[in-house]
């Protein structure tokens, strides 16, 4: 039936715009994406670039046409690229998110794809996203921990983060995300499973980063839809890091499928549009709101030569002097603006990061900042 409602719709012909099939080298490889560009594009402006990831077993045509952007796009004026995954072990298709064995190399296909469209488009390469179904959504967390020098925000649906991804994140910026997912999905389970961390431990993980509210701003959502077996709650974490933000859209009694499609699977929400949602969450974020410490840069600006560190770059501690001989309130943070560490000092202070991930941390004083380099 899902390939019938396929064939149906393959059949409307959309006027004005253009879906061309585009291939690129990556990794040795011989990739393939399917690309749309609405009527309304104009190379003189240009405009956000969207991934639309599919889910395992399936490939771009079909999440073209399930998780569908291409009205949206035709409106808001974007272009989507909905990338093929490559055959696994098991002859499936598929992203490589750190299961399963794969060793296909899919960030740098990612950012390969990026670039090639970027180089035959006018893209706002501030506002490049990711989403995703399934698999999808499992990538586009990936892209946020691997990519995110050229990933402003992601959505994910029915998709979750693996083992490997949620240990080894390491993203430059705050990063907002959005999750959208069913508590009855038997296939990416709500409480997790080997493949993937529990919903609320991936709604956990972002919230921490990005240094949002810990109490959520939860809403009920109306019921419009009082035939499909489900009802949506609007869970929102904000006030994050560089105005950063998680929300969950938590689908009580929904399936493993996308709201608001126009296939229809079983437990499919339709109070929602999941790509309607995806779009206004991820339309409001960019690269350049994101790093607002590159207030890096606006610390330095103002910086006074009364703070010295040493070894800087450290592997585990770190001496920081002061030229002043009073006391002094000291922070330091994470290049994301998350504060790490706070107290008071008096000329000279001793900090551990043997315990802190390896990259740049910003030392501040009222009067002065420093960075600091742990390798």
């Amino acid at each position: 039936m899902f390939f019938i409602c396929l064939l149906l719709l393959s059949s409307i012909c959309c006027q004005g715009q253009q879906t061309i099939n585009d291939t690129i080298t990556s990794g040795g490889l011989q990739r393939n994406f399917i690309l749309y560009v609405p009527a309304n594009y104009n190379p003189a402006n240009p405009v956000p670039l969207l991934l639309n990831f599919h889910g395992y077993t399936s490939n771009a045509f079909q999440q073209m046409w399930y998780g569908d952007f291409r009205a949206i796009a035709d409106t808001a004026g974007f272009i989507i690229a909905h990338p093929n995954g490559t055959l696994d072990f098991n002859g499936t298709t598929h992203f490589n998110v750190g299961w399963g064995g794969s060793t296909t190399d899919d960030v740098g296909f990612a950012e390969n794809m990026i670039d090639s469209i970027a180089a035959n488009y006018a893209i706002d390469l501030s506002r490049v996203y990711s989403t995703g179904m399934s698999n999808g959504g499992y990538m586009s967390y990936h892209l946020a921990c691997n990519l995110s020098q050229k990933i402003a925000a992601v959505a994910s649906v029915t998709g979750s983060m693996s083992p490997s991804t949620y240990n080894n994140c390491n993203p430059t910026h705050p990063t907002p995300v959005l999750q959208i997912h069913g508590t009855a999905d038997p296939t990416v389970l709500y409480g997790g499973n080997t493949f993937g961390q529990p919903i609320d431990s991936v709604m956990s993980y972002w919230v921490n980063f990005n240094n949002t509210q810990t109490t959520a701003d939860t809403t009920a959502l109306a019921n419009t839809n009082t035939t499909d077996g489900s009802t949506v709650s609007r869970i929102v974490y904000d006030m994050g890091a560089c105005n950063s933000t998680a929300e969950l859209l938590r689908v009580q009694s929904g399936g493993h499928t996308w709201p608001g499609s126009a296939i229809s699977l079983n437990n499919t929400n339709y109070d929602i549009n999941a790509s309607l949602e995806v779009w206004q969450f991820l339309s409001k974020h960019s690269l350049n709101s994101l790093t607002c410490l590159t207030s890096v840069a606006e610390l330095e600006k103002d910086k006074l030569p009364s703070l010295n560190a040493f070894p800087n770059p450290t592997s585990s501690s770190i001496q920081i002097e002061s030229n002043s001989s009073n006391f002094e309130d000291f922070f330091l943070y994470s290049v994301q603006g998350q504060l790490i560490l706070s107290g008071t000092m008096q000329q000279f202070v001793e900090i551990d990061l043997s315990n802190y991930p390896a990259g740049l941390y910003i030392f501040r004083t009222a009067k002065s900042s420093l960075k600091i380099q742990k390798l």
